[in-house]
């Protein structure tokens, strides 16, 4: 499965009557499942959802705990924002794959833990 362009998919479904940034995201479980989602945004502003959560969750209700890579689209190529980041902590490794992609074809590719040093991790709240 092109990640790329299914993320690119899932944007075309934005609900992003506010802020008029369309954004998509692709999403690959441990065990190969690739799921889309699309930022919905809300009146409210607090009821906001980005595309990433909206991927992430999507696996988890599915019965997915584990994620392995992640594309992020936006025309202009914004990363995740610092929420999503957290809920990729809660579901991934620090070696978790983050492709951020544009309108114009480019894309950068970091490790989760270059773009979230020392994350809050479900580890921390195991330690005894």
């Amino acid at each position: 499965m092109d990640l790329r362009k299914k993320a690119f998919e899932a944007a075309q479904h934005s609900h992003s009557p506010y802020s008029l940034a369309k954004v998509g995201s692709a999403i690959v479980t441990e065990d190969g499942t690739v799921y889309g989602g699309c930022n919905v945004e809300n009146s409210s502003f607090g009821g906001t959802v980005c595309a990433e959560r909206v991927a992430i969750w999507k696996a988890v209700s599915e019965g997915h705990k584990r994620i392995k890579r992640i594309y992020v689209y936006t025309d202009a190529g914004w990363p995740p924002c610092g929420m999503c980041r957290q809920v990729m902590a809660e579901f991934a490794s620090a070696d978790l794959e983050i492709v951020i992609g544009d309108k114009a074809g480019k894309e950068q590719v970091w490790k989760f833990k270059d773009i979230m040093p020392m994350a809050f991790t479900p580890e921390h709240l195991t330690k005894k």
